[in-house]
C-alpha cells in the first residue's frame, strides 16, 4: 500500500525542546528512514513540518501510533500537538471477466441510476400526495480532497515554519480551505474585494509575511500573479499643508493589470486616527476602483483590539477587511527564531548559555527601540563572528556556543561567584539606602513566610539625584529577590518612562503590556519615572495610559514582577499624582542622597584599583581635586554624582593610553600627570569654579 503522509509538530513542542541537540521532526525523520529504509521516500521537511511517502502493509492506525509514541517518549508531545494527513494510493483492481455476481451489481447499478434520472425529470408530488414507499437514504460520499501543488506545499511549509503568527495562520487555512470551490463556482470578486488589515511592529516578519501571503495566492492557482515577484510597500506620510500624502499611492495604482493581481501594503499608522477625515476616505476610494489588479494590506502597530475593531469597522464602511494581529513574541519564541537561524549554519548553544542571550535580548530592548526578529539576527551574526574569531585564535573550529561565549556578548554580566548581599555591602557609602534595603528585604521575607500575613506589594520608589546608585542597586536588589526565592528569574530589565509610550492610539497599552510581560519573575526598573505623566491638563499625552496599564499588571502580578520607579524626588511626588492608586502600590520608598566628596574620592580610588597600575601621587591629586568641589556644585540638581566619578576616570585612562601609544609603551600606568591633565577639560572646570554673574554699573 502507498502512503502519502504529512505529520505537523506544533510549535509549543518545538520551543519545550529547544536545548535538545535535534529537534523533533529532523528526530523523527531519522528514526522513520531507519526503520522503513528504502520503502520510505522524504518529500519536503521544515522545523515543524514533514512530508514523506510510504510503501508498506501497516495501517494508518499503527503508523501514528509509531509517531506518537516516538513524539512521547523522546519531547514529552501530546497527542494534540501532532496533526497528520493521510491519502491512500491503492493501484485499481483489475476486473475478472467470469464474474457473473459482479456483472448483475453492475447492472443493478446502472439501473438504479436510470430510475433516479426519471425520478429528477418527474414533477415532485406535492404535500398533500402520499408517497407510498421511501428509498432508504444513500450514504453521503466524502467530497475527493483535490491534490495540493508542490508550490501550494511548499508555501504551506512556509507558513507552518514562522515562529508565532497564530492569527496568520489561522487566515491562510481558510483561505487554503475556500479557494477551491472559489475556483468551481467562479467567484473569484468574493475573494479578490476584501484586503487586510495586519498589526504588525516593526521587525516582526511583515515583509516575510507579505512574501509567503503572496506565494500562497500564487500556489492556489485563483488567478495569475503579475510579474513583479515581490510585494510592494509604501508608507502613508501624515498631511501636511498642501502636500499630497497620497501620490505614491496614484503612481502605484497606475501599474495595476486586470489578467494579474499584484500584493501591495500600504502602512496607514500615522492615519490611525484619521481614518474619517475626507482624505483617507478619497484614499480608499481610489483603492476600490483597482480591486480587480491589487490585494490589499493595510499596516498598522501592534494595538490593542479596541483600536483595531474601531480601525476595521471605518475602512468596511468602503472596503471589506479582515485584521489579522501580530503580537510581539515572547522571550522562548525569539531564543527558537536565533536557534534557527544558528541551526542553519550547524552552531549550537548550550543550556547554560542561553541565560545570556536572554540578557542581551534584554539589553537591546532597554533602550526602547527593539525590532523582533531583526535584531534577533543581528545578534545572531555578532555571535557567529566572535565565535569564529576565538576559533581562528585558537586554530579550532568549535560550533558549540558556551556560557563563556555568549557571557561576552553582554554589555553587564552577572557574577555568579557574589551574593546579592556581599555587592550590597561593597558599595561605597550610602549606608542609609543599605540599611533601608534590608529593611524592605525582610519584611517581604517575613510576609512571604508566614501564611497569616498578606503578601505586601514588593514594588518599590528610588528617589535621589543622577549617579546616586538607582540603577546598580536595583540590580542588586534583584539579585537578592532570585536568591532568596522572592522572585522567579531576577534578571533586570532597563527602561525609561517615555519607552512605555507609543506613538499612535491603541499603541501605548500593549506596548507597556508586553514590556511587564518580560519582566514577570524579574525587576522592571524605569528611570526618569515621572515621565509617564506630564499633568491633567495634557489631554493629547498617552502617558496617562501608560501609567494606567502598568498599575494593573503591578497588581495582577505582585507577587512575581518587582518595579522600581526611579526619579528626582519632587518630580516622583508629581508622579504619584497622576493615579490615585499609584502611591499605595508602590509602598517602598528608598531616598538616595548626594554623595560626600570623601565618597566621591573613594569611589574613583576603587575604580583605578580596579583596572590599572598606578602611580602614587596620583590619588594625592584626586583627593585634593575631589576636596576642592563647591558645595553649590555638589548640590547642584544636574550633578551627576558618581556618574561624573566614571567620566573622570575613563578621561584619566584615556590620557594615560594616549601617552603610553606615542612614547611606543606597552604597560599603561596611571599617573598625576595623566589627571592633571584630564581636570583641565571643560567639562571638569566648570566643577570647581561658578561662573560670576554679570553686574551692571562703573567700577566692577
Amino acid at each position: 500500500m502507498n502512503w502519502k503522509i504529512q505529520i505537523k509538530v506544533s510549535n509549543s513542542v518545538v520551543l519545550k525542546n529547544r536545548d535538545k541537540a535535534e529537534t523533533p521532526v529532523a528526530s523523527l525523520t531519522k528514526m522513520l528512514s531507519e526503520k522503513f529504509g528504502d520503502a520510505i521516500k522524504v518529500e519536503r521537511q521544515s522545523p515543524v513540518s514533514l512530508t514523506f511517502t510510504l510503501v508498506t502493509d501497516i495501517s494508518e492506525t499503527e503508523i501514528k501510533s509509531l509517531v506518537l509514541s516516538f513524539l512521547q517518549s523522546g519531547y514529552s508531545a501530546e497527542e494534540k500537538d501532532i496533526f497528520f494527513d493521510f491519502e491512500k494510493d491503492e493501484p485499481e483492481e483489475k476486473d475478472d471477466p467470469f464474474d457473473i455476481q459482479k456483472a448483475l451489481s453492475d447492472l443493478d447499478a446502472i439501473l438504479d441510476e436510470l430510475t433516479e434520472d426519471d425520478e429528477e425529470s418527474a414533477e415532485e408530488p406535492s404535500a398533500s400526495e402520499e408517497v407510498k414507499e421511501e428509498k432508504p437514504a444513500e450514504k453521503e460520499k466524502k467530497p475527493v480532497k483535490p491534490a495540493r501543488s508542490p508550490e501550494l506545499e511548499k508555501a504551506l511549509d512556509d507558513i507552518d515554519g514562522l515562529v508565532g503568527c497564530d492569527s496568520f495562520k489561522k487566515l491562510v487555512n481558510e483561505l487554503v480551505t475556500v479557494a477551491p470551490l472559489v475556483k468551481e463556482n467562479k467567484t473569484l470578486d468574493s475573494f479578490t474585494h476584501q484586503a487586510y488589515i495586519f498589526s504588525v511592529n516593526d521587525g516582526y516578519g511583515l515583509t516575510t509575511c507579505l512574501e509567503y501571503f503572496r506565494a500562497l495566492i500564487e500556489a492556489l492557482d485563483l488567478k495569475r500573479m503579475g510579474r513583479r515577484r515581490f510585494v510592494v510597500e509604501e508608507k502613508i506620510p501624515a498631511k501636511v499643508g498642501n502636500e499630497d500624502p497620497f501620490s505614491s499611492v496614484k503612481s502605484t495604482l497606475r501599474t495595476g493589470d486586470e489578467e494579474a493581481l499584484q500584493v501591495v501594503c500600504f502602512d496607514i499608522s500615522e492615519w490611525l486616527n484619521k481614518t474619517d477625515t475626507t482624505a483617507f476616505r478619497e484614499f480608499l476610494h481610489m483603492l476600490v476602483k483597482h480591486m480587480d489588479e491589487f490585494i490589499y494590506v493595510f499596516r498598522v502597530p501592534f494595538v490593542d483590539k479596541e483600536v483595531l475593531a474601531r480601525l476595521q469597522n471605518s475602512i468596511n464602511d468602503m472596503i471589506y477587511v479582515r485584521a489579522v494581529s501580530f503580537p510581539p513574541l515572547t522571550a522562548a519564541e525569539l531564543r527558537l527564531c536565533a536557534e534557527r537561524e544558528l541551526n542553519k549554519f550547524g552552531f549550537r548553544v548550550s543550556r547554560a548559555a542561553w541565560k545570556f542571550f536572554d540578557q542581551r535580548i534584554t539589553e537591546e530592548k532597554g533602550d526602547g527601540r527593539f525590532y523582533g526578529i531583526n535584531t534577533v539576527k543581528k545578534v545572531v551574526r555578532e555571535m557567529l563572528y566572535k565565535k569564529q574569531l576565538s576559533n581562528a585564535l585558537r586554530n579550532k573550529n568549535d560550533k558549540l556556543l558556551s556560557k563563556q561565549d555568549m557571557a561576552a556578548l553582554c554589555m553587564t554580566c552577572e557574577d555568579d561567584s557574589v551574593s546579592g548581599w556581599d555587592l550590597l555591602n561593597q558599595l561605597v557609602g550610602a549606608e542609609s539606602v543599605r540599611d533601608r534595603i534590608k529593611e524592605i528585604v525582610t519584611q517581604i521575607d517575613l510576609a512571604r513566610k508566614n501564611s497569616g500575613l498578606r503578601a505586601p506589594c514588593i514594588h518599590m520608589r528610588f528617589v535621589g539625584n543622577p549617579g546616586t546608585g538607582k540603577t546598580t542597586v536595583a540590580r542588586i536588589v534583584g539579585k537578592i529577590l532570585r536568591e532568596m526565592g522572592v522572585l522567579r528569574l531576577g534578571n533586570f530589565f532597563e527602561y525609561s518612562g517615555r519607552d512605555f509610550v507609543g506613538r499612535y492610539i491603541g499603541e501605548t497599552a500593549p506596548k507597556t503590556a508586553g514590556i511587564c510581560r518580560d519582566a514577570y519573575g524579574s525587576v522592571l526598573f524605569i528611570d526618569e519615572a515621572y515621565s509617564l505623566y506630564k499633568g491633567a491638563e495634557d489631554k493629547k499625552d498617552f502617558g496617562v495610559e501608560a501609567l494606567d496599564t502598568l498599575i494593573a499588571e503591578m497588581e495582577n502580578h505582585r507577587t512575581d514582577l518587582v518595579v522600581i520607579m526611579a526619579g528626582y524626588p519632587d518630580e516622583m511626588e508629581h508622579l504619584m499624582k497622576g493615579n490615585a492608586g499609584l502611591a499605595s502600590r508602590v509602598p517602598y520608598v528608598v531616598e538616595f542622597p548626594n554623595f560626600t566628596r570623601e565618597e566621591l574620592y573613594n569611589i574613583f580610588v576603587s575604580m583605578v584599583k580596579k583596572d590599572f597600575a598606578y602611580e602614587d601621587d596620583l590619588f594625592e591629586a584626586a583627593k585634593e581635586y575631589f576636596t576642592s568641589l563647591p558645595d553649590e556644585v555638589l548640590n547642584a540638581k544636574s550633578f551627576s554624582n558618581a556618574r561624573f566619578v566614571r567620566n573622570l576616570y575613563e578621561r584619566v585612562w584615556a590620557k594615560a593610553a594616549m601617552r603610553v601609544q606615542l612614547e611606543q609603551g606597552s604597560t599603561v600606568v596611571l599617573t598625576k600627570a595623566d589627571f592633571d591633565r584630564s581636570v583641565v577639560d571643560k567639562e571638569f572646570t566648570l566643577m570647581m569654579h561658578k561662573k560670576p554673574k554679570n553686574r551692571i554699573g562703573f567700577g566692577q
